[in-house]
């Protein structure tokens, strides 16, 4: 395995002090900082022991060689895991029973896998101790006295596959009531680098994180997690994995102590520092507000206008007829394409009024393959992405709507980012339609309901686009011709300005009622019109 190799300067206490705000809680990791592990000798012997005299007991004997192969690779591979996991935004820990049935005991019968499964948190808990020694590391008593003498809380917020044990190695170390909270990822679910962790523990203690310091012994983990929760310093005391990241770490911390004792004494320079020299963390700020608007705009109807394509249709007939084709249960491209015409009935008698998308699979195995046999529907559930993408591009010409890239380009002068915000079932498609147009070069992104996994009228499809444009939707635009499903979700978003196109899938006096009810904002016959309303829109300011 390649780690990164970081060697972090070690500051003085009196000077890492000086340079944080006051500390108002204290919260730790468990692992690097409170206790530093050791191998065991015969850890991993008497791991695969333990396990073997479970299955013994529950009469499904595995022998332990076997058993200490499989706890070994199931080791190895959470390591590749862990590290993986620390790429990660927000993820989450593993469960128990995850941890031993699909690591520690994949390799073992089902029937004995199944036992080790049911009893994970009992193995879990024995096997922390099993393996590695823990032992208390200098410094960390004094510095929980000296939190408990100013009344400063304390927290603990470790990455575990025990929690338990990790409470009862502080109870044997006799520190089981120095905490004010203990926060575990096994136990909530959420491992660091994602930041819940850290914020929980600091609603626990009743500190902002902002005020709170938070110690730990990584990069990856640790110091991303404190500032991805806005922790007001991010301290790291040094153990054996601290300067050997599994990867190239960008944040960095506010100081780098070898010990916890060397971190007694910033923490006691801190408190003791008169007010006015220490640089308290300013209040949180909320987030800044976007100042600029962005254009959303549908695509088919909107975009471009769509015409039957009957030849393209019956060439997907052909593909299909290709794959499926037997000599026994033979299938011409015209019955294909018939089957597809049924497979959009089952589909919209399926979906009812749910705004979840149509998978893939959904469409093609369950919808077209319902009355095939069981090696076409293999086919199918193998093909099925793929069909998708070829579906659509077949079932309908598109053409481009006069103004759709005047009135782009007038929205980039503006500022105004621009993502397309589609109801398909194959964003794919929608891609090679806009660059076919020419506008790919125009467009931001695309917010397509396959992709996203719910449709319009649910407002989600258009928050998210509302995110990737970093856009206030009061000053945004959508451009649509559905009011029931454009409009509707551009209403409950926010969005200031719900503009409605004549000539797509909505009869005038649709769009009109829709108008007059203030579901939308303005109609327009083609983009010229958007266009029109958009040249009464000033600039915005460049975002910093």
């Amino acid at each position: 395995m390649t780690h990164s190799t970081l060697t972090a300067p070690v500051l003085p206490a009196a000077d890492a002090a000086a340079g944080m705000p006051r500390p108002r809680a204290l919260l730790l990791d468990f692992g690097g900082v409170i206790v530093t592990t050791a191998k065991r000798g015969t850890g991993l012997d008497d791991a695969a022991a333990l396990a073997a005299g479970m299955l013994d007991r529950g009469l499904v004997p595995v022998p332990v060689g076997d058993v200490r192969r499989s706890l070994e690779a199931g080791l190895t591979a959470l390591t590749h895991w862990k590290h993986a996991s620390s790429r990660r935004l927000e993820p989450r820990e593993l469960a128990p029973r995850e941890i031993v049935g699909d690591f520690l005991a994949a390799e073992l019968p089902a029937r004995s896998r199944a036992l080790l499964v049911a009893e994970s948190s009992e193995l879990l808990d024995a096997l922390q101790t099993l393996i590695s020694d823990h032992h208390l590391r200098p410094g960390v008593r004094r510095l929980l006295q000296l939190a408990r003498s100013r009344a400063i809380p304390v927290g603990i917020v470790s990455n575990a596959h025990s929690g338990r044990s990790h409470r009862r190695i502080l109870a044997e170390l006799g520190l089981a009531d120095a905490f004010a909270v203990q926060v575990y990822s096994d136990e909530v679910g959420m491992r660091k680098p994602n930041p819940g962790m850290l914020e929980l523990a600091a609603a626990a203690t009743g500190v902002a994180p902002e005020h709170c310091w938070y110690v730990g012994d990584t990069f990856d983990r640790d110091v991303v997690a404190a500032r991805r929760a806005g922790i007001g310093a991010a301290i790291v005391t040094r153990d054996k994995h601290t300067d050997h990241p599994p990867f190239a770490v960008a944040q960095r911390p506010d100081a780098v102590f070898d010990t916890p004792a060397e971190l007694a004494d910033a923490f006691e320079a801190a408190l003791a520092a008169p007010a006015d020299e220490v640089d308290e963390a300013p209040a949180a700020s909320s987030p800044r507000a976007p100042r600029r608007g962005a254009l959303l705009i549908d695509h088919g109807g909107v975009i471009s206008a769509s015409h039957p394509d009957v030849d393209a249709l019956l060439a997907l007939g052909e593909h299909l007829s290709r794959l499926l084709s037997t000599a026994e249960a033979p299938l011409s491209a015209d019955e294909a394409a018939t089957m597809i015409r049924v497979a959009r009935e089952r589909r919209a008698e399926r979906k009812g009024g749910s705004l979840a998308e149509t998978t893939p699979f959904e469409f093609w195995v369950e919808c077209f393959g319902a009355d095939l046999d069981d090696r076409a529907r293999a086919v199918l559930t193998a093909e099925a992405v793929d069909l998708m993408h070829r579906y659509g591009r077949a079932k309908s010409r598109r053409t481009l709507r006069a103004g759709v890239a005047e009135a782009m380009e007038r929205a980039r002068d503006l500022g105004m980012p621009i993502v397309v915000v589609s109801n398909t079932l194959s964003g794919r498609a929608v891609r090679d339609a806009c660059a076919a147009h020419g506008l790919a070069p125009l467009i931001g992104a695309y917010v397509c309901s396959d992709e996203h996994g719910v449709r319009k009228p649910h407002v989600g499809i258009v928050e998210e686009a509302l995110r990737i444009a970093d856009a206030d939707p009061a000053s945004s635009w959508f451009y649509g011709d559905k009011p029931h499903a454009d409009a509707e979700a551009a209403l409950a978003a926010g969005i200031g300005r719900r503009v409605m196109v004549r000539g797509g899938a909505v009869v005038d006096d649709v769009l009109d009622s829709a108008l007059a009810a203030g579901k939308a904002t303005d109609v327009v016959d083609d983009a010229n019109g958007l266009l029109a309303l958009l040249r009464q829109v000033t600039p915005t300011p460049a975002v910093s």
